[in-house]
């Protein structure tokens, strides 16, 4: 799976960083600080979700306190 750009993005995490994809994501302007980010999975991943369901998400922390996360299928953006 890779991150993607998607209508109503407005910033690009890590662009000038070799080591981490770029992230396009949609930051919220909110007090919550929240920042959303697209994924396209590639044909054999959406067979194993297809039969298994199950998608894992794992978080660098480095160590600090975990911040609340949300995974979901609809655009918090749009209508798409």
């Amino acid at each position: 799976m890779k991150p993607i750009d998607f209508k109503g993005s407005n910033c690009n995490y890590a662009e000038s960083q070799d080591e981490y994809l770029t992230l396009p994501a949609y930051k919220h302007g909110d007090d919550s600080g929240a920042v959303s980010s697209c994924w396209k999975f590639s044909i054999l991943e959406r067979i194993k979700i297809l039969f298994t369901g199950k998608v894992y998400l794992t978080l660098l922390t480095f160590n600090k306190p975990l911040t609340p996360q949300l995974l979901q299928v609809y655009s918090p953006v749009d209508d798409e």
